[in-house]
């Protein structure tokens, strides 16, 4: 099995290679997570937050410059090109106005040194996701936040509401008149008829994840859709009409197994952004058949429609909107990291052509690197590898799952633990160097990971539940495989000059998150679990160091916290100097400092991070909590920086005792000093439920993220499993 290798850019105009870099442009602000356009001949794009660019891919570079269109006074958020050629039409939207802009019109009047102006359909609607015109151009699909507005010169025609969430996309079905399907956060898709605003179909919740992109395929008259889990649903239409809800289902591009049957359910962390269709038949060897595009944020995967094959992949790092053009592929790609937007062409023959090669040559090096190349048979268990340093993160909305990392730094028998995401196992670091794994009722003999030379202070599931990361005392990290006792990666005290207090997996897995000293480490990795027997002891896995951020006038960092179930570039930190610090990725600096949070130094950061099997309002995820040894527990708002609420009843004098929220957001846990533990509900600041049972102190608590409801019995024995990790615990 052959490993993708770099693709490097040549210049313009050599065809041998397989991506060409055709203009990059730089923005003031970040543009990663927007709807761009793409058309037979244009590309749009939103430069410096609220200006549209319109670019022409068929002109050079030297003899053409974008036009630029200026109207709103917010950041554009989504942009799409109308359906017919004469007269082009473009849209876009922001949080303030909806504009359509007649191209031919807007260029006449730029020639003419006249500023172009465009036409306002819509007003304060909200924060907009997506927008597509209707087949005659006569009306503007507009999603905003939960509701689909149909806008047509400043008039709206109708407006569909029945999605629980927002709605991230929508499109028109050619075939049925008046029909429009949409999908949403809500993790469901629904078939309106958009001129009467009736409700034809909707489906059941599909999965635990948000769905994030749709296209129609109008040729097989189906439905697919993009899920944040990384799965592509495909669904008859002529089943939705008749209220069928049986969904195929083709397994992940990084399977196992080289072939995506279409009634395989596998799981990947690749959020689908984007899916389009060749209309042009590709020759695959020996025959030729109709491909989907699938645009993720970290790769672009070709898969053939008649037997769901992957066929090739190129990944990259940033966001990809797709415009398919004969056997050129043009691919509009905004950096997650950088605020760069850069215009890419793909040599689809040549694309082809390397998968009947052993390996992919690289071309000439440039500046800037995009793409790793991979073809099909040569992407069994890849992950993503960074090739440049990468300088910041970025967000989008995606699911929202629980993920609890509690850090305490004990002594002798300190002890920690974490729930897998679906609730099934349970991880639980010991300072007898031991990681054990647990199943969810703690029956039977835990899995033993070994291989630490010092107690273990934080450990943590990865996103897709395969992984787990440790760190330890001993200066060293570890990621183990669930299925292996040996790690598959290995960070040694030659990277760490002090102890490793705290290591997560950060943006949906992307990256490593981990503070060692007065400053906390962003790391990229990859990892080969495939075997050697002659090499055996060499690994093969690798990371390195993206960034180093360190926390101001601190000797150490007591805490860190960072969501890795959806995107998100807040970073909390907490200091030995009493202090709580924002950082945001996005921006790579410190966006706010709140001084003398508790009267000791914090000990753990716990962020409401919600759950797949619950929902919360937005506004919720804005909540974080602190703890500090003889200071109880503070409620925060990230929106203030506040405390709204103080938290006391528990006893916690010397011991650094956990706390937890639950998945439904309206409950937190906490241990304590006398052998029990608390619940205290979000709006109160006394405890509703006192848990006793143990011998000694409670030193840390977990919630099953499977388990969204409100405190019940069964709630509470749940909570006592995972509690049963207190000093005294027999399982030693």
């Amino acid at each position: 099995m052959e490993s993708p290798v770099d693709l490097c850019f040549t210049e313009e105009g050599c065809s041998c290679d397989i991506v060409l870099e055709k203009q990059v442009f730089k923005s003031k602000v970040p543009e990663s997570h927007v709807q761009l356009a793409c058309n037979l001949h244009y590309c749009a794009f939103p430069l410096n937050g609220n200006e549209l660019c319109i670019w022409n891919t068929g002109d050079s570079p030297a003899h053409h410059q974008p036009l630029h269109l200026v109207g709103h006074h917010h950041s554009i958020t989504a942009l799409a090109f109308g359906s017919k050629i004469n007269p082009l039409l473009v849209c876009s939207a922001s949080c303030d106005y909806v504009i359509v802009w007649n191209l031919d019109e807007c260029t006449k009047k730029a020639l003419q040194g006249l500023m172009p102006r465009g036409i306002v359909i819509g007003t304060l609607l909200g924060m907009v996701l997506y927008v597509r015109f209707s087949p005659d151009d006569q009306a503007v699909a507009v999603c905003a936040g939960n509701r689909i507005y149909m806008l047509n010169n400043e008039a709206i025609l109708t407006e569909l509401e029945g999605h629980l969430a927002p709605v991230t996309a929508a499109e028109f079905c050619t075939w049925e008149r008046n029909m429009l399907i949409s999908v949403s956060e809500d993790r469901s898709f629904k078939v309106w008829d958009y001129c009467t605003g009736l409700l034809i179909y909707q489906s059941a919740v599909l999965t635990a994840f948000p769905l994030l992109s749709l296209f129609i395929d109008e040729e097989n008259k189906q439905v697919i859709t993009g899920c944040a889990d990384g799965q592509v649903r495909i669904k008859q239409m002529l089943q939705c009409l008749s209220s069928l809800d049986q969904i195929q289902k083709f397994s992940k591009l990084h399977s196992t197994n080289d072939k995506l049957r279409p009634e395989e359910t596998v799981e990947t962390t690749l959020p689908v952004l984007r899916i389009e269709h060749c209309d042009q038949s590709i020759n695959l060897g020996k025959e030729e058949n109709l491909c989907l595009w699938i645009g993720s944020s970290t790769g672009l995967f070709i898969i053939n429609l008649a037997n769901f094959e992957l066929e090739a992949v190129l990944h990259y790092k940033g966001k990809c909107y797709i415009m398919v053009l004969s056997l050129q592929v043009f691919c509009l790609l905004t950096s997650m990291f950088e605020n760069t937007i850069a215009l890419l062409e793909i040599n689809l023959a040549a694309l082809m052509k390397s998968q009947q090669s052993d390996f992919l040559l690289c071309g000439k090096e440039k500046s800037s690197n995009y793409f790793n190349a991979g073809i099909k048979g040569t992407m069994k268990d890849q992950s993503l590898v960074f090739h440049s340093k990468i300088k910041s993160s970025g967000y989008t909305t995606a699911p929202q799952m629980a993920m609890f990392s509690p850090k305490t730094n004990l002594k002798k028998n300190n002890k920690i633990s974490e729930w897998k995401r679906d609730g099934e196992l349970l991880a639980c670091g010991l300072a007898d160097k031991s990681l054990l794994v647990f199943n969810s009722n703690l029956t039977g003999t835990p899995a033993v990971f070994s291989g630490h030379d010092g107690a273990i202070n934080s450990v943590g599931w990865s996103h897709d539940k395969r992984w787990l990361v440790s760190a330890s005392e001993d200066r060293t990290l570890r990621i183990w495989s669930v299925r292996n006792t040996e790690p598959a990666l290995f960070l040694g005290k030659e990277m760490f000059r002090k102890s490793i207090r705290f290591a997560q997996f950060y943006y949906i897995d992307s990256f490593i998150l981990l503070c060692c000293g007065a400053e906390f480490h962003l790391l990229s990795y990859y990892l080969d679990t495939s075997k050697d027997d002659l090499k055996r002891y060499k690994q093969k896995s690798i990371c390195k160091s993206v960034q180093k951020f360190p926390m101001a006038s601190t000797v150490e960092i007591t805490s860190l916290s960072a969501i890795n179930d959806f995107y998100s570039y807040i970073i909390l930190a907490a200091g030995s100097n009493r202090t709580v610090e924002v950082f945001d990725l996005n921006a790579g600096c410190s966006a706010a400092v709140i001084p003398d949070a508790h009267s000791r130094s914090v000990h753990q950061i716990c962020q409401n991070k919600g759950s797949a099997f619950s929902t919360q309002p937005l506004e919720a995820y804005n909540l974080f909590m602190t703890t500090a040894t003889g200071d109880g527990i503070k409620l925060w708002d990230l929106r203030t920086l506040r405390c709204e609420r103080r938290f006391e009843g528990h006893i916690n004098r010397c011991h650094p005792c956990g706390i937890a929220v639950t998945p439904c957001g309206q409950f937190i846990a906490c241990g304590s000093e006398d052998k029990s533990a608390y619940i205290y509900e979000m709006r109160s600041s006394t405890f509703s439920h006192k848990l006793a049972g143990h011998t000694e102190s409670v030193i840390n608590v977990a919630f099953s993220p499977s388990s969204p409801q409100k405190i019940t019995e069964e709630t509470k024995l749940k909570l006592l499993l995972a509690l049963s990790f207190s000093l005294c615990t027999a399982l030693q």
